[in-house]
């Protein structure tokens, strides 16, 4: 594949509108948009995920949107492999493709590649998920900062099984995985061109706060009521979702449960702004300067 195609890359923190800026860019350059978001391949969960509604994907071709079910394990390597898969594809049609979303690690993945992990023993996963039902998230987070702080650092850690992950592969290698992320980049064969939305940060909260407020309203009580028979599934040990669940099992009031996606979905987002930030490849833009983000696509690929 010669170095004339561009991957236009699209991150920022949840809620600030990169699905927007996406199908517009989509549209403008009569493309197609790989979803990088790991939430939104899952076709049973809809309203605690923000997919892009109906209109919005027929407004552009969408990948990895309901592509894979709730109980199948999709990784950040099945995500690279099946991604850079489809790249190659599409890229025989098109000179310029879309990639969006708010998870670092599948965007990396797809960026910079995974490294070559050596396999870990799925035994201590299945004990430290006991250990999780067991004795809660704390436990699984002070080992974690015992043995690997970095990866701690930068990992989601709202999210149980990335925490487990990083000491599960502690616990069977005796090294860090932190030591394995990004030690050396794969070299893609197209250009990779990133775009980054952020704004005021009180706006950004305002926003998140509507959010949460519109999903509820839309029925994601009700989408967790029909889910509870997966909440097993990695999917739904997440933000939107382990709230509400524990509000069914009579652990908190909805309010509370309410209140502590809002502050979650909040604290998310920081995460992802410090894990983008990182990356000195990115250009910062605001939503809605769309016409000036194109300008500057179009500079960037003549």
């Amino acid at each position: 594949m010669a170095l004339d195609k561009t991957l236009v890359v699209v991150v920022g923190p949840t809620a600030i509108g990169k699905t927007a800026l996406a199908i517009s860019l989509a549209k403008h350059f009569n493309t197609e948009i790989l979803s990088a978001d790991s939430r939104q391949f899952f076709k049973e969960i809809e309203i605690g995920t923000a997919k892009p509604s109906v209109e919005e994907l027929a407004a552009a071709p969408h990948h990895f949107i309901n592509s894979h079910s709730i109980d199948t394990l999709f990784s950040t390597g099945d995500f690279e492999l099946q991604a850079i898969d489809l790249l190659e594809v599409l890229f025989k049609k098109h000179k310029l493709l879309i990639m969006v979303g708010g998870s670092g690690l599948y965007i990396d993945a797809v960026c910079n590649g995974l490294d070559d992990l050596p396999e870990t023993d799925l035994k201590i996963r299945e004990m430290l998920n006991l250990q999780l039902a067991a004795d809660g998230l704390e436990s699984i987070k002070q080992q974690l900062i015992e043995y690997d702080p970095e990866y701690y650092n930068k990992v989601d850690q709202s999210n149980p099984q990335r925490m487990i992950r990083g000491l599960e592969f502690f616990l069977s290698t005796g090294k860090k995985l932190s030591s394995y992320q990004t030690n050396s980049k794969k070299v893609r064969p197209f250009n990779i061109l990133k775009i980054g939305l952020n704004m005021d940060r009180a706006e950004l909260y305002n926003r998140i706060n509507q959010r949460v407020d519109h999903m509820m309203q839309a029925g994601l009580l009700e989408e967790v009521k029909a889910m509870q028979p997966y909440r097993k599934c990695n999917a739904l040990n997440t933000v939107g979702y382990s709230e509400l669940f524990s509000y069914l099992d009579g652990n908190i009031t909805l309010d509370d449960a309410v209140e502590q996606i809002k502050q979650n979905t909040r604290r998310f987002a920081k995460r992802q702004l410090t894990w983008f930030r990182r990356d000195d490849s990115i250009a910062w833009f605001e939503p809605g300067q769309d016409n000036t983000i194109i300008n500057y696509i179009s500079q960037k690929t003549n």
